[in-house]
C-alpha cells in the first residue's frame, strides 16, 4: 500500500524517541531538526530521502535499516 514505508519509518522513529523517554521537542534537538518536523515524520506525513534516513540513524546511533524494518 502506498505510504506504508513512510508510516513504518515514522513508527520506528517514535519507538526510538519513546525508548529514550524524550519529548518530541527534546528528540528534535537531538536530531537537529524542528519539533513539528519530528511530528510529521512520526505520523508518516513526510516523504524523506534515503540520505535523510541515514543522517537521522547516524544521529541516533542505530543502523538505518532499523528505522525501516518491520516491527
Amino acid at each position: 500500500m502506498e505510504g506504508d514505508l513512510q508510516r513504518r519509518f515514522g513508527s520506528n522513529l517514535r519507538k526510538q524517541r519513546k525508548s529514550r523517554y524524550l519529548s518530541q521537542e527534546s528528540f528534535a534537538d537531538l536530531l537537529g531538526v524542528h519539533r513539528t518536523y519530528v511530528g510529521d515524520l512520526e505520523r508518516g506525513e513526510r516523504n524523506v530521502t534515503l540520505r535523510t534516513v541515514e543522517r537521522l540513524a547516524e544521529r541516533l546511533g542505530v543502523p538505518a535499516a532499523d528505522l525501516l524494518a518491520r516491527s
